[in-house]
């Protein structure tokens, strides 16, 4: 069973990542971290706290972190998922109890805790926790098994600006303290994720599964995408966040290549930039696995086998 931290800043895609999470007997997850981001903090640890109820599992712990970022005034993106960041359907509110305690500490403590190499971590907003808890405490960069995390994008340019992706936009500093910390790294830019595209008949798949967590995803990608289809011209938006649980669940449906991958915090034009040594051109040491392509068809079957398993 693979020992997971998911950090996270929900937003509709973030959902369906916690979803596949907590539907997967492979993850064990330690518990959720929220971050400010799509969303402000007040409502991404609200939303954490939603999904996991809606998966039958209040049993997790859900901290709440950064309410800002590390230099930066804080940008949200409420114009793609709402002003409660999982617009789509109506919630109740949730009754599980957000945890004391600030979650850098979490991470801190449950990295020292656990064997040296035994958790992965798993990012799906901006990196603000993750950096803090390194700056905080630099020995557990060495304990973290992997960082698993959706951001960037090269060959796609940015989604946010021309240049740069939103989670990396948000707090460019925290990516460029992660990318520079000699994790393992495995990034999903936006060169794959705008392939997994929720096209009307996968829509329907998940509005088909028939339970509690099929509907509310099928009702939350309705909404979702409309955003992306208008700017993109395409037949459905694309999926980003559940990328990183799938491919730890099967990382044979994606492909990708060893590079080095920096970030730019100098420059306003180009901020949060990833600047990704794609051909090798630089001497710089290769720091990241990046993710260039999938089986979007596999993808969306994973996503709906497991949920089938859910409340």
């Amino acid at each position: 069973m693979r020992k997971i931290i998911i950090d996270t800043d929900p937003g509709q895609d973030d959902a369906v990542a916690i979803l596949l999470a907590l539907a997967s007997s492979e993850l064990e997850v330690l518990g959720i971290t929220a971050v400010a981001g799509n969303v402000p903090l007040a409502l991404t640890q609200k939303n954490a706290r939603i999904i996991c109820e809606l998966a039958g599992r209040p049993d997790i712990k859900v901290f709440a972190g950064a309410e800002r970022p590390l230099v930066r005034e804080l940008v949200t993106a409420e114009y793609v998922h709402g002003k409660t960041g999982l617009n789509g359907p109506k919630w109740p509110e949730p009754k599980m109890p957000l945890q004391d305690g600030h979650a850098v500490r979490f991470i801190i403590d449950t990295l020292r805790d656990h064997d040296k190499g035994s958790v992965t971590l798993c990012v799906l907003g901006p990196l603000t926790n993750i950096a803090l808890a390194l700056v905080q405490a630099p020995d557990i960069a060495s304990r973290i098994q992997e960082i698993i995390l959706m951001g960037g994008g090269f060959f796609e340019g940015g989604n946010t600006t021309p240049a740069a992706e939103f989670n990396i936009y948000v707090d460019p500093h925290a990516a460029k303290t992660v990318f520079t910390a000699g994790i393992p790294l495995v990034i999903m830019p936006l060169d794959v994720t705008h392939k997994a595209l929720t096209t009307a008949k996968r829509i329907a798949a998940f509005r088909g599964i028939g339970n509690a967590a099929g509907k509310a995803t099928a009702e939350m990608m309705a909404f979702f995408e409309r955003f992306d289809e208008e700017k993109y011209g395409t037949d459905g938006g694309p999926l980003h966040d559940p990328n990183v649980i799938a491919y730890l669940l099967e990382p044979d449906i994606y492909k990708g290549r060893k590079v080095n991958v920096e970030v730019e915090t100098g420059s306003e034009l180009t901020m949060g930039m990833t600047v990704v040594d794609w051909w090798a051109v630089t001497d710089r040491a290769p720091n990241a696995l990046w993710i260039k392509d999938l089986d979007d068809d596999r993808f969306f079957g994973l996503l709906v086998a497991r949920l089938k398993t859910l409340p």
